[in-house]
């Protein structure tokens, strides 16, 4: 007989000199609790952290202020110096090992400036843990006494020799289980258009990362841990259904608030509303579909004949039906992209090997999308971040190593980890999940080629005017194409709302999905003809046809080319009202699109960029470099950079709101700066010290009283002195409230211009959550009672001769541009894209139209019944508008 094994238990040694304490002592409830595990806490009187016992990094904080140890025998034990010490952001401390170094009992690990962290941070009380889920718990401990480096502090052993009966000294553990929804907890119904996919999902756990404790998402198909991209999209939830989220420990109402904003579909709206991101995303905003004939190519009879697909065929003359992913119309030449499947091997060369591998070949990737975040923008940078949210999936990584332990491959692991997550989305039975598949394909072939050393740069040459044909397409694919040789994309799988989908619209490609197996019978080179505006690819339909459509392009191409041209020139009416026509903008990368697109500067700078998804707030220099950058880019037009507006819909995880009943009516724009002045005082100086002076102006959001303006009014004057500047700069305020626009007058006292934020004002005037699914079509800025809002806001700024502005989704709107301008609007500031367009269209009105135009808007009692007034007008203003540029 095999002689019994002996007991597995393991002494740690003291990391720190010092006094050792109860974690109930610890001034957190997540360590206090023992969410994490059972241990202790040394409150240091020592600057070095030393190894416990032998064993491995198997976790580095990037600020160094943990580090988590695996022994030999697989305890796995966290250090965590000091409490909230994420926040100082690696300062006053510096590691002496890396992930994956082997390290023995005694040997340092990190050293911390004592007195730094003692001033800065909330305790320096450091939580020594034994993990919660690795086989071991604490036996005995040394608590209440002095401690030095070396001495025996705790005493752990596996799970079943701990049971077997010792005199364990640590709470129970056996509340823990029920201790996780203790805390905080919300039901809501989902309002995102799309469900909970990837890119909400990956929102979703970034925002969470610099929060503490366990957060869930519990649907009626289940419960999902909140810090897993993948755990979300498995979940399945759709637009309309109901979840709770639940969240316990230091950070639970903020991440409760966090993952509620989110889904609500409002955390992303910086300022501009879904209004607002649906006009930037068309890529031809404000410009009829081109139409397209094929009766000449084919007969009548065959066209409808094969709008079904089921008896398509792909010869000559033939018109395959797909759905739309991205609007357009496109001639050139089918060009087939064959997919490469990569190979793997299915056993390993040891785990240790393997897992360095597959950390290598994650580590490459990372760095690889991290790079393409930067030049990124739009819907191309949320792609980006959602593929780099999950490829640090929790859900993925466990699996992947699970597999590599047990002798698996980096490669296979890595793909048997991916296939998982693929299959269980597809068994949703829900399209839009199932599209999702992409990602996590896309994702597998990265670190597939890097595990080859491919970086995956060779891509097949396109030649000009490329129709790519593909059974699939894959997002970083699509961004290794030649996008000035690529004039179309026909796929005969896919979804509309797919990442590549969303791409394509992004780069103006016009794209069909789901054109079905009949594409797979066209061959290289034939001619096509897509008209992605009506979802039809026709298959060599002849000569004239093709000439037909080209000439029809062209012309477009003309009207296009002529309006971006003429947008250069300042904006008047026809009859020579002088209207600006500014950009909304939110980075770099839209303020030099708004400069290319004719934008007479900037009306709206969402600041909130600067301060979203990082751990800490940006610095005073951060920030003005960052505005000089924007102001340089804009050649010295006017750049109105609104003051941070958070707060209600668009929390920020470091700066931890107090609990609200209602944060739409709570802590929101110039309230939470006023309640933070620290914050704005720093943002202040930021601005002033752009230069030329004058260029910037300062925008105050949610202002509902003048006492605001008075307050902010002696922080920039006080910033003046400090940094020696004479110059007097703007103030303007925003109105976004029914208070704030029936006080205008006294407000226009105090204010040097109005800018109207038509979202939050539809929101607040109509009583109608602009999140809430079942109202948001009835939603309408174009509602009379907005409108009058709007007139008393322009009578009063008139009265008082200032300027007035609209800056929300309303101004991105071409229909409504004669209405406000009516209305005595003198600026519109809108999304880039839409800037030409709406400039031809100004061109075209007298400001006899628009008064009339508006004084029959106000007379309405329904928003549909303006909107029909104002399409017929633009309507009759088309021709000239189009062809007059």
């Amino acid at each position: 007989m095999r002689a019994a094994e002996p007991p597995c238990r393991l002494i740690l040694l003291a990391p720190l000199s010092g006094w050792s304490t109860p974690l109930d002592e610890v001034p957190d409830p997540v360590f206090a609790a023992r969410m994490l595990g059972g241990g202790l806490a040394v409150d240091p009187t020592g600057s070095t952290l030393h190894a416990p016992c032998d064993g491995e990094i198997i976790a580095l904080a990037a600020s160094s202020h943990a580090v988590t140890l695996r022994s030999d025998a697989g305890a796995e034990i966290l250090m965590h110096i000091g409490i909230d010490t994420v926040g100082l952001a690696g300062q006053g401390f510096d590691a002496h090992v890396s992930m994956g170094q082997k390290v023995v009992a005694g040997q340092r690990l990190i050293t911390f400036d004592l007195d730094l962290i003692a001033r800065r941070a909330k305790s320096l009380v450091t939580p020594i843990l034994v993990m919660e889920g690795c086989g071991f718990t604490l036996v005995r401990s040394f608590e209440n006494c002095e401690i030095a480096v070396g001495d025996v502090l705790m005493e752990i052993a596996s799970s079943g020799e701990a049971a077997k009966g010792s005199n364990r000294e640590t709470p129970d553990s056996g509340n823990q289980g029920s201790q996780i929804h203790k805390g905080e907890v919300r039901r809501l119904r989902v309002a995102l258009e799309h469900g909970i996919h990837a890119r909400p999902a990956a929102r979703i756990v970034g925002a969470l990362k610099t929060l503490a404790g366990e957060v869930s998402l519990v649907s009626q198909d289940g419960i999902a841990n909140a810090r897993s991209t993948v755990a979300l999209m498995k979940l399945g939830v759709r637009k309309g259904d109901e979840v709770e989220v639940r969240a316990a420990g230091r950070d639970a109402h903020v991440a409760v608030s966090v993952v509620a904003a989110f889904l609500a579909g409002t955390h992303e709206d910086g300022g501009g509303s879904g209004e607002v991101r649906r006009a930037s995303a068309a890529p031809n905003a404000g410009q009829p579909p081109v139409q397209i004939s094929v009766e000449s190519a084919a007969p009548p009879a065959l066209v409808q004949a094969t709008k079904t697909r089921a008896a398509v065929s792909a010869r000559a003359g033939a018109a395959l039906q797909g759905v739309i992913a991205s609007r357009g119309v496109a001639v050139g030449q089918a060009v087939r992209l064959a997919a490469r499947e990569i190979e793997v091997t299915r056993l390993g060369a040891g785990a240790a090997h393997e897992t360095l591998r597959l950390d290598r070949a994650r580590a490459e990737v990372r760095s690889r999308l991290a790079a393409a975040r930067t030049s990124a923008a739009g819907a191309a940078r949320e792609i980006v971040e959602a593929h780099l949210e999950l490829l640090d999936d929790p859900e993925l990584t466990d699996g992947a190593l699970a597999l590599v332990a047990d002798g698996a491959s980096a490669a296979y692991a890595w793909r048997q980890a991916i296939r998982a997550g693929v299959e269980g989305l597809r068994t949703l039975g829900d399209p839009r999940m199932a599209e999702r598949v992409d990602d996590l394909l896309d994702l597998e072939r990265q670190v597939l080629l890097a595990l080859n050393g491919d970086t995956g740069a060779s891509v097949a040459k396109l030649p000009p005017e490329a129709i790519l044909l593909a059974e699939e397409l894959l997002p970083s694919q699509l961004v290794a194409l030649d996008a000035g040789r690529l004039a179309g994309i026909c796929l005969a799988g896919g979804g509309p709302t797919s990442h590549v989908a969303i791409l394509a619209g992004a780069m103006g490609i016009p794209a069909l999905v789901a054109l079905g197996p009949a594409l797979r019978d066209i061959s290289d080179g034939m001619p096509l003809l897509l008209d992605a505006d009506a979802g039809m690819l026709h298959v060599d339909p002849g000569a004239d046809c093709l000439a037909a459509a080209r000439r029809q392009l062209e012309l477009r191409a003309a009207r296009l080319t002529a309006e971006r041209e003429a947008a250069r020139e300042d904006c008047h009416t026809a009859d020579g009202r002088r209207i600006e026509v500014f950009a909304n903008i939110g980075s770099l990368a839209e303020a030099q699109a708004a400069a290319r697109n004719g934008a007479e500067g900037c009306g709206l700078l969402r600041t909130e960029f600067l301060f979203l998804e990082r751990e800490t707030a940006p610095s005073e220099a951060e920030q003005h470099a960052e505005y000089q950058r924007l102001a340089e880019a804009l050649a010295g037009k006017p750049l109105t950079i609104r003051t941070l507006d958070i707060g209600g819909d668009k929390p920020i995880a470091y700066l931890p709101m107090p609990a609200e009943e209602n944060p739409a009516l709570g802590l929101r724009g110039v309230r939470t700066s006023l309640w933070r002045p620290d914050l704005l005082r720093q943002q202040l100086r930021a601005i002033l010290g752009v230069q030329p002076y004058g260029q910037c102006r300062v925008l105050l959001p949610m202002i509902t009283d003048v006492a605001e303006i008075r307050s902010v009014r002696a922080m920039i004057e006080e910033a003046r002195g400090q940094i020696g500047r004479r110059e007097q700069i703007e103030v303007g305020v925003m109105i976004e409230t029914p208070a704030s626009a029936l006080m205008a007058e006294s407000i226009a006292g105090e204010a040097d211009f109005f800018s109207i934020g038509t979202n939050d004002l539809t929101q607040y005037t109509l009583a109608m959550d602009r999140g809430h699914p079942e109202l948001a079509a009835r939603l309408d800025a174009l509602h009379p009672a907005v409108l009058r809002l709007i007139a008393r806001t322009a009578e009063s700024a008139q009265a008082r001769k200032r300027r007035i502005a609209v800056c929300g989704g309303l101004a991105s709107e071409p229909v409504a541009a004669p209405i406000l301008i009516g209305l005595g609007v003198h600026e519109l500031s809108a999304v880039p894209s839409v800037i030409p367009p709406l400039k031809a269209l100004i061109r075209g009105l007298t400001m006899k139209d628009c008064i009339r135009i508006a004084r029959q808007a106000l007379q309405q009692d329904s928003a549909e019944a303006v909107r029909k007034l104002a399409v017929g007008l633009a309507d009759r203003q088309s021709a000239p508008v189009s062809l007059g540029g």
